[in-house]
């Protein structure tokens, strides 16, 4: 049977400046370990740890641009494109324009806090 889910939960994010993570599929709002979907606006120069995840993400901009810097490089990825990040794979994401971004994060399992392995 189809199940509403009728308010996400807000989630602290990590970085240098407050982003606002809107989880509506996951561990936290809805029990779910297999995925997580996740609304995200980040504010201009905005920028979090590297992280090595253990699961795999896809990225949906919604408005702005969002940096993904890799260990071969970087690259922006602007409203109405995705970036595709396989787990196991170092990552960095960061919001340096005027706009800041606002996107959709799909993580298959779930995010974790005990899995993004980010950087110490």
């Amino acid at each position: 049977m189809p199940r509403l889910i009728a308010q996400p939960t807000t989630i602290q994010a990590a970085g240098n400046k407050p982003k606002l993570i809107e989880e509506f599929v996951g561990r936290v709002n809805t029990g779910d370990s297999t995925a997580s979907i996740a609304h995200m606006v980040s504010p201009s120069g905005w920028i979090e740890p590297g992280q090595t995840p253990g699961f795999d993400e896809y990225t949906l901009v919604l408005h702005g641009m969002l940096r993904v810097t890799h260990r071969s490089g970087s690259m922006d990825v602007h409203a109405g494109q995705a970036v595709i990040v396989p787990k196991g794979e170092w990552v960095q994401y960061s919001s340096p324009q005027p706009d800041g971004a606002e996107y959709i994060a799909v993580c298959i399992p779930a995010f974790s806090p005990d899995t993004v392995r980010r950087d110490s």
